[in-house]
Order: C-alpha cells, then structure tokens, then sequence
C-alpha cells in the first residue's frame, strides 16, 4: 500500500489562511485531508478548522508532492458540495477562486483521490459543475478500447446522475496522453451512442488543470461518458 503527501492553502473569509496537509493513502475513496499541525495545534477537517467561515481564493489547490490527485472535493454528510481543482507539486502556476459560495459547518471534509506515478489501474476522472450547482465526479480505469465512467459515489452513469441538468464548467484528469483518441479526453454520448459534448485532458504532472466551460451538453437519461484509448 502507496502512499502520496497533499497540500493544499485557502484563504478564507476572515482574513485568516487554512494550511492543509496529509499523507493520503493512494487508490482509496475516502481519505481526508486535515490541516497541517505548523500551523494549528491538531491536524483537523475543514469543517471544524473552519467552521462559519468560506473559502475566498484557493492559493494552492489540493497538490500531490508525489503521485498524483485525481479529484478532490468538499463532502458534506456524505455528499459532494464542492469540487477543487487538483495540481502536481511544481507544476501549479495560478492560484484560482472557489467554484462555489460554501459556509463552512462542523462536519465538512476534504477529500483526495491519488495514485502513485506509476498508475497502474489508468485511473481517469472527470469533474463537472451543471447549471443547477451540482457537482459531481465520475471516474473509472482507462484501458484499450472503450471505458464507461461512473458516479464516484452513486456508480451511476452521467445520464443517471445528472439528468435534465447541463454542464455548465468541467475539467478532465488522466495521463493517458496520445492513447487518449475520444477527443484527447472524454466525450459525453447520447443516447445512441453520439458525441454530444467532451472535455480535453490535463495531465498535472506536466500542466496545472483548469475548469473550462468548452464542449458541454445537455445531460438526459442514458447519455454516458466514454473514454476510449488506443492501448
């Protein structure tokens, strides 16, 4: 069993600013990242770090000094609230603000996925916030062929997750590279089986990911999400 060091930095609403940092188990769904004990007397969640207070700027976004972070969130009672970006320790360039206005409660956590260098299993993960403030994460092992992504959480497909929603803001995370041939990413299928959107690929190791607001679609039941790989 691997394990990967994150850091992360948020300035928050009061003025005051919240060092994060853990060592992550690599290729397990439910690791947190608490705060860093330089700065505060215990290593401590978010919520009970900052409770009633916001993030205003993510200063350094959650960042793996080896390995790599696949998606990070804030979960609340078990939910996905709100996406973070997602950096490689020397790569990431600019800070970036919150993807959404969150209020901080007693309970809330932050999570990170990684895998070590290697990336044996192809982890690929794919973020996206709709227009009604869903966010939500898919994700799935990259392999030769075709590869459905799931719900993180739900292992529902995108259709099933998100339906009659839109993407409004999404990014991608793999390091498939030039295998990658659905698009250089992700692309999101129709119903029968037709691209209606996708999303290009960032590598953290190699460049900092940033959420654009490309290639969306609107989500009904049975669209999916299809990664597709020449080897």
């Amino acid at each position: 069993m691997t394990t990967s060091t994150v850091t992360a930095s948020f300035l928050l609403s009061d003025g005051t600013v919240a060092d994060m940092s853990s060592s992550i188990t690599d290729n397990a769904t439910d690791q947190q990242l608490l705060t860093s004990t330089v700065y505060s007397v215990t290593a401590s969640t978010i919520g009970t770090f900052a409770e009633g207070k916001s993030i205003v700027q993510i200063i350094q976004p959650p960042t793996a000094l080896s390995g790599t972070v696949f998606y990070s969130y804030i979960s609340r009672r078990g939910n996905i609230q709100m996406l973070l970006p997602v950096a490689d320790a020397g790569v990431q360039w600019m800070p970036e603000m919150p993807y959404a206005r969150l209020i901080f409660q007693a309970g809330d956590t932050i999570v990170c996925f990684t895998q070590p260098d290697a990336n044996s299993p192809r982890t690929c993960a794919y973020s996206c916030i709709t227009n009604t403030g869903t966010h939500a994460i898919f994700s799935g092992s990259a392999a030769s062929g075709n590869v459905a992504l799931t719900h993180i959480l739900s292992g529902a497909s995108i259709g099933g997750a998100l339906t009659n929603q839109a993407v409004s803001k999404h990014f991608f995370i793999s390091d498939e590279g030039a295998l990658l041939t659905s698009g250089g990413g992700v692309y999101i299928l129709d119903d029968r089986g037709l691209p209606r959107g996708g999303c290009v690929a960032t590598d953290p190791s190699t460049n900092q990911m940033k959420c654009n607001d490309m290639g969306l679609a609107q989500i009904f039941l049975n669209y999916s999400l299809r990664v597709t790989c020449s080897a």
